[in-house]
Parts: structure tokens; C-alpha cells; sequence
């Protein structure tokens, strides 16, 4: 058996591996976790790929089998899912960020993380796939195993849990900088 990757695989490996690894940092919050997860995500893709009839988009597939391989995660359970900002999840640093500025930021994203955290597992990938991954209502619902009717349902109700759960759990205010802050209630 050959070890090296089809041509076709490391096509697939260089245009999905890092939404995919984004993806699946965010559903875990764990950088390392996710490189797992991610790992095992590609190598189902590589072994399917033969038998892939293009019945589906490429990428909606892949982040299909993600979404599998991450729901697999985390019924092992003991496993406490967070969501973690964007910066983060495409681990990219912005060096021109002042420490001040950093630092509300963070605030406002641990905040809304924590409620993010709280939805439940159908919403809340429903949201990040659509909100963040910037997919399709169609390729969510592919994605999430469920109609584009559903998919919208889910990404509506997560929009409407996370705006009463902003609205109950934070206080939102202006400091005296006028920068917009957030303490949880």
C-alpha cells in the first residue's frame, strides 16, 4: 500500500485543512484537540475520496465528515465544548492590537463565547456554519444532516436564543472612552 497522497487528496488537503481545523476549533476551543480532529477529518476524506461521486459539493462533504468526526468527540463526553474567537480559531496574532484594546475585546468574545457555548449542539453548528464558515443555508443543512427548512429554523432560533441570552446574561455599556463593554449579569 502506497503512503504517498493521491494528487487529488493533496489538492483537497491544501483548499480545506485550515476552514476545517477553523471549524472544528471552534466547536471544541482547543487548538490542539481540533489538530486531532482535524487529522482524523482528513484521513476519512482521503479514504472516501475514491468513492466520492460528486453527489455533493466538495467542501460540503469534507466539512460533513468534520462535523461526524466532531460529534463523535463529543459524545465521549467529559468534554466541555467552547467556542473560541475568530483571531484565535485562524490562529493569527495582530500585532498592531494595543493591550487596552486587546483586552475588550477578549472580554466582549469570552462573553459571548459563553453563551455561544450554551446552545444546543444543532443551533450552535448550525450558527457557526452559517454566521462564521459563511456556507450556504444549503451546505449547512447538508453539513447537519437536515432539509434547508430546518437549517434555517436552527440558524433562526440560535440567532434568537443568543440575542434573549446577550440580553439576559450581559450588560452591555459604554466606558469612558465610549468603547462598547460587557459584564455578565
Amino acid at each position: 500500500m502506497s503512503t504517498e497522497a493521491s494528487p487529488q487528496f493533496a489538492q483537497v488537503s491544501r483548499q480545506l485543512a485550515a476552514p476545517l481545523l477553523r471549524y472544528l476549533t471552534r466547536q471544541v476551543g482547543d487548538v490542539a484537540i481540533a489538530e486531532d480532529l482535524c487529522q482524523e477529518t482528513m484521513i476519512k476524506i482521503e479514504r472516501g475520496l475514491a468513492g466520492f461521486a460528486e453527489r455533493a459539493d466538495l467542501k460540503t462533504w469534507a466539512f460533513a465528515i468534520a462535523n461526524h468526526v466532531v460529534i463523535d468527540y463529543l459524545r465521549q463526553g467529559a468534554q466541555r465544548l467552547k467556542l473560541v474567537d475568530i483571531d484565535e480559531a485562524a490562529s493569527t496574532a495582530d500585532g498592531e492590537v494595543a493591550v487596552d484594546e486587546r483586552l475588550v475585546i477578549d472580554e466582549m468574545n469570552t462573553c459571548v463565547r459563553s453563551v455561544i457555548d450554551s446552545l444546543p449542539a444543532a443551533y450552535r453548528a448550525a450558527l457557526i456554519l452559517y454566521d462564521l464558515e459563511g456556507m450556504s443555508i444549503e451546505q449547512t443543512a447538508a453539513v447537519t444532516a437536515c432539509s434547508s427548512a430546518n437549517a434555517k429554523i436552527r440558524i433562526h432560533r440560535a440567532r434568537q436564543r443568543l440575542k434573549a441570552a446577550l440580553a439576559r446574561e450581559c450588560d452591555f455599556y459604554r466606558d469612558s472612552a465610549s468603547v462598547l463593554r460587557c459584564t455578565r449579569s
